[in-house]
C-alpha cells in the first residue's frame, strides 16, 4: 500500500511509521557515536550500557527486575526477537495459537520451524479474546501462545483479567508465551499496559518483545529487545546468533545515552498520541465511516459498512487510486474470511496531514 500511495501521490496512512523525526538529542547522540569511531560489532546480547538502561526502565515502569546479562537481549528490531523466540520454542509438529487479525510475521516463523498455526478469531466488535475457546483449542501438541497488546491492527488492549487467565492456562498446560509489546507506551484514556513480565506464572515462561522504534519515533533504526528468563534467553540467543548476530553498535550507544539523560520520555507518549488519535477521530466525525476510538497503538480502525459492500482490499485500493488516501485492509491479517468492514489508518502523522486526511474521508 505504501508503494501504491507513492505511485498515486496519495496521503499514506497505511504503513505504520511516523512522518516526523525522533528526539533531536537522540539523533545527535547517534552522530556523535558514529564520529567517535563506535562502528564495529557490539556484543551479541547488546552493549551493556543499553541493557542496563532497559533494566532500569523495566523497574521504573513495571516494577520488574531483569538481569541485564542473563535476561535482556538487544536485537535489530522486535520482529527478529519474535522470530528467534518462536524458532527457539517450536519443533516439527508443535502447535502455536495466534489471534486473528494477527501481525503477519507470526505464522511464517511458526511454519519455518515445522509448526502448525492455530488461528482463533478475536471477538467483534471489541476485538477481545474468547479464553474459553482458547482453552478448548489447547491440546497435547500445543506449545506456544502468541499475544499482542496493544494490538496491531485493531488498537485493542489486554487487561489484567486477560493476563491472569492466560497465566492460568499457560501454567496448567505447560505452555510458552511470546508477547509482542512494541506499543507498550501507547495506551489512551487512562488505560495502563499489562506486561507478561508482571505476572510470575507468565514471567517464568514468556518472551516479551519491545521496540525502540515505536517509542522514539525511529522505526528506520530497527532496534528492539527481548526480555525472558535466563534459560529461555539462552535458547533465544542461540537463534539470534545465526540470524543477525548483533544489533547496530552506534544506535545502541545513542539509545543508552538518551535513556539515561531523559528517562521519562516514554511517559509523555500516551498524551502525545492520544491527541493525534482524537484529532483524527474528530476530523472524520462528519464522514460516513463509523469508529470506536482506538484504545492503544497509533492505528485507528474505520468501519465502512455504511459506505460500501466491497471487499476491504478492493476498497483500500480504490480509495488510494480515486481519492488519494491509503489505508490497510484488516482482512490481510486474517487466515479465514473476515466478517468486518474495516480499514486501518495510521495516525502517527503531523496534524496537518491528519486534517487533510479527514477532509478526504468526509468527502467519500
Amino acid at each position: 500500500m505504501s508503494a501504491l500511495a507513492n505511485e498515486c501521490g496519495a496521503i499514506n496512512l497505511s504503513q505504520g511509521f511516523p512522518d516526523f523525526d525522533g528526539p533531536e538529542a537522540l539523533r545527535e547522540a547517534l552522530g556523535r557515536h558514529v564520529m567517535a569511531g563506535h562502528n564495529q560489532y557490539a556484543p551479541m546480547a547488546g552493549v551493556l550500557p543499553l541493557r542496563e538502561q532497559i533494566a532500569a526502565k523495566l523497574s521504573r515502569y513495571y516494577g520488574v527486575e531483569a538481569n541485564p546479562d542473563a535476561e535482556i537481549t538487544v536485537v535489530p528490531g522486535a520482529t527478529e526477537a519474535i522470530y528467534c523466540a518462536i524458532t527457539a520454542c517450536i519443533r516439527p509438529g508443535d502447535e502455536a495459537i495466534v489471534f486473528d487479525p494477527a501481525y503477519d510475521s507470526y505464522e511464517p516463523a511458526i511454519s519455518l520451524s515445522g509448526g502448525v498455526t492455530r488461528h482463533i478469531p478475536l471477538t467483534l466488535p471489541e476485538f477481545t479474546i474468547d479464553w474459553d475457546r482458547v482453552e478448548g483449542t489447547i491440546n497435547s501438541r500445543t506449545r506456544l501462545i502468541i499475544i499482542n497488546s496493544p494490538h496491531n491492527p485493531t488498537g485493542a488492549i489486554l487487561r489484567d483479567a486477560d493476563l491472569r487467565r492466560l497465566e492460568q492456562l499457560a501454567e496448567a498446560h505447560d505452555l510458552y508465551v511470546v508477547s509482542d509489546e512494541v506499543y507498550e507506551h501507547l495506551l489512551f484514556d487512562g488505560e495502563r499496559h499489562c506486561s507478561v513480565l508482571q505476572y510470575p506464572g507468565l514471567r517464568a515462561r514468556s518472551f516479551a518483545a519491545f521496540s525502540f522504534g515505536k517509542t522514539f519515533h525511529i522505526t528506520g533504526w530497527k532496534t528492539g529487545y527481548c526480555v525472558a528468563p535466563p534459560a529461555l534467553t539462552a535458547e533465544m540467543r542461540k537463534v539470534h546468533q545465526f540470524v543477525a548476530f548483533v544489533a547496530v553498535t552506534p544506535v545502541q550507544l545513542a539509545l543508552a545515552d538518551f535513556m539515561a539523560e531523559d528517562p521519562d520520555f516514554a511517559a509523555g507518549l500516551a498524551d502525545f498520541y492520544q491527541a493525534k488519535r482524537d484529532l483524527f477521530c474528530d476530523a472524520v466525525a462528519n464522514s460516513r465511516f463509523t469508529l470506536t476510538p482506538s484504545a492503544g497503538t497509533y492505528f485507528q480502525l474505520l468501519d465502512y459498512s455504511a459506505i460500501s459492500e466491497e471487499q476491504d482490499r478492493d476498497l483500500a485500493e480504490r480509495l488510494t487510486r480515486e481519492h488519494g488516501i491509503a489505508s490497510i485492509p484488516v482482512s490481510v491479517f486474517c487466515e479465514q474470511p473476515f466478517d468486518g468492514h474495516y480499514l486501518r489508518f495510521c495516525f502517527a502523522k503531523t496534524d496537518a496531514v491528519l486534517k487533510q486526511a479527514g477532509d478526504i474521508l468526509c468527502s467519500i
